[in-house]
């Protein structure tokens, strides 16, 4: 459009009165605002309203135009939010639920004994407040501290409204360096993203151009390479080859590649990062690992760790070196009521008999079995049994199996807020065998802390399916540990035992692990539903979940099935998904408390998921992955609260909304670890790059009864013909079997 045809910028101030739509990616917000003409009528406003929160009196700055489908609306191009006058605004203001600590209830008593000098009262004088009947001095002081938290926080979005961050990056921000906020964000704003959770380099860099630091700060150089390591690590590599380090670093800066190199060396001078060479994963000549500090001390720390237990001379149960097998075996054959196979029998042997073992297998072939048959042992001859998992889901299983106490690895080691753990080399667990269990999980930083915990003669298993997923985080633990020619002895179980050949589910999943299309018809717990539209696969995927399902097997939506997606993205992705199966299983109504941030709606009964490792929540810190309930929603005191797996709640603030994602689908890489009665998978074209044989098998092996996929015959095949391309850049292999040479 010419612009002298582009409507004139006009002001408008307004009431917010809710938000219909907001993106948080981009703070693209659809709201309603009361402009105070009367009848009742709202106006809809769209644009960037990042930050404004219902309640607000706001002045916009913006033009008129009109939308084919919604008709005329106002886009704001900038806004401030301003204090209401009237004491009705007053009231619906505080009323809002803005200021943590008042209510609608209590905004009225408060207006009614200040009139219009309420906002004066609480900005001044915020001691008065006791004034007003039922207000004690507890509540008073939080709501004064509330109020000033507010208004610096105000402070800090207005700042960076200019370089769209969004309201709950603002709110960390604040509350990680306080009223030196801006200071740090002009002055250093490369800081934010090694010291805030939800500011990745990519901002950070977006607010140090609107700053004003140059392209080709050295700065800026250093914190993009250090960058380009961290998202290496998300992606589950412990380090980057030296030239695909420099490579990626030349295209995410876009600076020249001779100042990435003096960069990256003065990284290495100041120990930002290690520089070392490892042999080639591919057999070529040694390349030169370039780490970030955490993950190089992590993976000799671990290798190291496990060498000595490997090596120690002390056993702490000494009594099975010399034990009568057969006699043992036939007592444990009375006590369990079955036999062991002969892999079986030399999984039990090496797990009591060796310092460090692996056990590893498919489903269906007896590991579980054969994890009970090694803890009664070892209990029959009174050792100190210690069983964990890296998932809630997972240590409930274990306990029952076992019969015997089983933990989270976090809570086992008590994990501290900071993340160190309170058991550790110099204080290690009172224990004779740790077995853990779901050991494909063990990402290197948590084996890393468990197996430095785990006491000099002690002995120690690890039980897994090396064929799942490798881990979330960076590492591939299980799979260094089963390396050829390494230090570390392992049984791999086969044999599918007959009763485990009668369920679909299980003879499928090795099926697929063996390139082979699962079968789909004839079964009573697998089926596929066809579906080679994408986006028909996501409907009929929530009919399978919130109604066919139910009907025919009489599960709960909510608690026993879980929609696996190969991929977050797309009509049949996890995000589209939980939309969807929100809407059809915990849907609005009017007695229900609900609370929006950003583009998500959280309601109580909502199937929730944490997203970031959070050490400093709960008794031993909160973990990304862990799954729960939401059990209520205080609108005043801006809280939920979440009931997780492991039955312990934990209360959210309403700014700390980030950290949580709805569950009803997760992606398959979250939910290794788990185990649920029904999954239902979306396997769709849509999902192309992500289908590999390792990811579909995941999937199907977390069902206990039933799988249902939903999608198309050619998207199954392409899963399970593709074999996952290479391996993770990890050295923890090398480092065992070299130095155990």
């Amino acid at each position: 459009m010419d612009q002298s045809q582009r409507p004139s910028l006009v002001e408008l101030t307004g009431v917010l009165e809710r938000i219909t739509y907001a993106n948080e990616d981009n703070g693209y917000t659809v709201a309603r605002v009361d402009t105070g003409r009367g009848g009742g009528d709202l106006l809809t406003v769209v644009g960037a309203l990042l930050g404004a929160q219902p309640g607000e009196s706001l002045r916009m700055e913006g033009r008129w135009g009109s939308h084919p489908q919604y008709g005329k609306q106002f886009t704001v191009e900038n806004y401030t939010t301003v204090l209401p006058a009237t004491i009705q605004g007053i009231r619906r203001y505080l009323g809002s639920g803005l200021i943590k600590g008042i209510g609608p209830r209590i905004a009225d008593r408060i207006v009614e004994h200040f009139g219009t000098d309420t906002l004066d009262v609480i900005e001044g004088e915020p001691k008065r407040l006791i004034e007003v009947p039922g207000l004690g001095p507890k509540r008073t002081k939080l709501i004064g501290a509330a109020w000033e938290e507010q208004k610096a926080i105000k402070e800090v979005m207005v700042f960076l409204q200019g370089v769209g961050v969004s309201t709950s990056i603002a709110v960390r921000i604040y509350k990680n360096y306080g009223d030196s906020s801006i200071s740090v964000v002009k002055n250093q704003p490369y800081r934010l993203a090694a010291d805030v959770w939800g500011i990745g380099f990519l901002t950070a860099d977006r607010i140090a151009q609107a700053v004003g630091i140059p392209h080709d700060s050295p700065e800026r150089v250093k914190a993009g390479l250090q960058y380009a390591l961290s998202q290496a690590t998300d992606s589950g590599n412990c380090f980057l080859p030296e030239e695909r380090l420099l490579a990626d670093a030349v295209k995410l800066l876009q600076v020249d590649a001779g100042l990435v190199i003096d960069c990256l060396a003065e990284l290495a001078d100041e120990e930002g990062v290690v520089r070392e060479a490892v042999p080639d994963p591919e057999g070529g000549d040694p390349i030169r690992a370039v780490y970030l500090v955490p993950f190089h001390r992590a993976e000799i720390s671990l290798a190291g760790s496990l060498l000595r237990l490997l090596r120690g001379t002390e056993d702490r149960m000494p009594a099975f070196r010399d034990v009568e097998w057969d006699k043992a075996l036939v007592w444990l054959a009375d006590r369990t009521g079955a036999d062991l196979a002969p892999e079986q029998q030399q999984a039990v042997r090496l797990a009591l008999t060796e310092k460090v073992a692996v056990l590893t297998g498919g489903p269906g072939c007896g590991k579980s079995f054969t994890v009970k048959s090694v803890v009664a042992l070892a209990q029959a001859k009174k050792a100190k049994v210690v069983l964990a998992a890296p998932t809630g889901r997972a240590a409930k299983r274990l306990a029952e199996l076992t019969g015997a106490e089983a933990s989270t690895v976090h809570r086992l080691l008590e994990l501290k807020p900071g993340g160190d753990a309170a058991y550790d080399r110099d204080r290690p667990l009172d224990a004779d065998l740790v077995v853990v269990d779901e050991a494909s999980m063990l990402d290197l930083l948590l084996a890393n802390k468990l197996v430095k915990a785990v006491p000099p003669g002690a002995h120690l298993l690890f039980v897994g399916d090396v064929d799942q997923l490798p881990s979330v985080g960076a590492g591939e633990v299980l799979r260094d540990l089963l390396a050829e020619g390494g230090p570390v002895p392992a049984v791999r179980l086969t044999r599918i035992f007959r009763q485990a050949q009668q369920s679909g589910v299980v003879t499928n999943a090795h099926r697929i692990n063996s390139g082979l299309h699962p079968v789909t018809q004839g079964l009573p717990d697998f089926f596929l539903f066809a579906e080679e539209d994408s986006e028909e696969a996501g409907r009929l995927t929530v009919d399978v979940v919130a109604r066919r399902i139910p009907q025919k097997f009489g599960l709960d939506p909510r608690r026993d099935v879980q929609v696996l997606a190969p991929m977050h993205r797309g009509p049949a992705g996890a995000g589209v998904l939980n939309g969807l199966l929100q809407q059809a299983v915990t849907p609005a109504r009017p007695d229900l408390p609900e609370r929006r941030f950003g583009g998500r709606v959280f309601r109580v009964g909502d199937k929730v998921t944490q997203i970031r490792n959070n050490y400093d929540k709960g008794a031993n810190g909160v973990f990304n992955g862990t799954v729960g309930v939401v059990t209520s929603l205080d609108t005043v005191e801006q809280k939920l609260t979440v009931r997780t797996d492991e039955d312990e709640e934990i209360p959210y603030d309403f700014d700390e909304l980030d950290e949580l994602a709805h569950a009803y689908a997760v992606t398959i890489h979250r939910s290794q670890g788990s185990e649920y009665p029904a999954v239902v998978i979306p396997v769709t074209t849509g999902a192309w790059m992500m289908l590999q044989r390792n990811l579909l098998y995941t999937a199907v092996t977390r069902a206990k009864r039933l799988v249902v996929l939903v999608g198309s015959r050619k998207a199954i095949g392409q899963a399970v013909r593709t074999v996952s391309a290479g391996r993770r850049f990890t050295a923890l292999d090398h480092r065992l079997s070299g130095a155990a040479k």
